[in-house]
């Protein structure tokens, strides 16, 4: 078992198919039929799937074309982010009214600390039904909920009954659902990582929990210390109510591939533009501007440039990204492009401080 100084009772909330169910809230047409949020029948990029066409396969980050291939009679919706952020904002005011400790990571999910809570209730499971109770009631959507004694372990348990589900891994239970856990349900396992997995033999966690902390550093870096230590139900992440960014950025799927730097100039100085606004909205500066060009064949390229002072002002990030579009030839046409700023002024601020442990050793964990 961890150590009980790392036990937390914590709830990660997942919003189901997120933005395509605002979608359909909002146009029950679109109920029961495959769709995709973003893109279109010829470019761009699917945000967002519900469960219709995700049974075709399609998924978000997949290409629109792919997504049309797939599933010929799917329907094509584009995004409303200010729709899915004022809807966002109801379920973040209910997370508030259980604990102040909410860390959101997208805008359809967040980590919520509830060993100490507002509720005074001891059961993290029962404050997970009622605060899924509470968002469909409130905004008529479905949330699934994973619930356990560290982040990992809840964010894997979120998915496991999705959607409109929850799933709890008591203290006891947590070596055994580990070691039974698929390896692909590892969260932090990707695709790429998970092919390697099981050409070394590795299936599920408790293969994992047997290759040695060494081995898995050597065939995995840094990420194989990680993988070492959540497979037996350690992760000391804390809940972050305010986390700070490590970059921000802005980007542009184009409607026609661009096949030269000249076409490219003005969009580039509107994604400057872009993120400029962005920058000042949090007040927030930094030295390294790195571009990115994603070429009509989907592969990815990233040029950077760390400067010796601090920037937020979009001429001079615009200056930076002109230099390194100009800084080698472009590969093929290109249908994306990217700035984003990194090495930012937040680094040294100090971070909202844990629950402390001398209380959390006290504490009788009945989920």
């Amino acid at each position: 078992m961890p150590n009980e100084l790392s036990l937390r009772k914590i709830i990660h909330v997942d919003m189901d198919a997120f933005y395509a169910s605002v979608e359909e809230l909002d146009n029950p047409d679109l109920k029961g039929k495959p769709l995709a949020v973003g893109g279109s029948e010829k470019r761009g990029v699917v945000a967002a799937a519900n469960y219709e066409a995700r049974k075709f396969g399609v998924r978000s980050a997949m290409s629109a074309y792919l997504a049309k291939k797939n599933c010929p009679h799917i329907t094509f919706v584009k995004p409303r982010f200010e729709r899915y952020k004022e809807i966002s904002k109801i379920i973040r005011a209910i997370f508030f009214e259980y604990t102040d400790l909410v860390e959101p990571l997208s805008l359809d999910e967040a980590y919520l600390d509830v060993t100490i809570n507002k509720k005074g209730n001891p059961s993290a499971t029962l404050l997970a039904t009622e605060i899924r109770q509470r968002i469909l009631e409130e905004t008529g959507l479905n949330a699934s909920a994973g619930i356990s004694i560290n982040k990992f372990i809840a964010k894997v348990a979120s998915d496991i009954n999705k959607p409109n589900g929850q799933k709890t891994v008591n203290p006891e239970e947590v070596i055994s659902f580990l070691e039974n856990l698929d390896i692909r349900k590892f969260y932090g396992v990707g695709k790429v990582t998970a092919e390697k997995m099981y050409q070394l033999g590795i299936f599920t966690g408790k293969d994992l929990k047997g290759k040695s902390s060494e081995f898995l550093t050597d065939k995995f870096g840094k990420s194989g210390g990680y993988y070492y230590t959540v497979v037996r139900g350690i992760h000391n992440g804390e809940v972050k109510p305010h986390r700070i960014p490590k970059s921000v950025g802005a980007e542009r799927t184009f409607n026609e591939n661009l096949s030269s730097e000249i076409f490219m100039l003005e969009r580039l100085e509107q994604i400057a533009e872009e993120l400029e606004r962005r920058l000042k909205k949090v007040k927030i500066a930094g030295k390294t501007i790195t571009l990115k060009i994603k070429y009509s064949d989907f592969t990815l390229q990233t040029r950077s440039k760390t400067l010796l002072y601090f920037i937020a002002d979009k001429t001079l990030i615009l200056e930076t990204a002109k230099e390194l579009l100009y800084q080698e030839g472009l590969q093929n046409s290109v249908r994306l492009l990217g700035i984003s700023l990194s090495n930012l002024n937040t680094d040294n601020k100090k971070l909202i401080k844990s629950i402390d442990k001398s209380i959390l050793v006290q504490l009788k964990f009945d989920f």
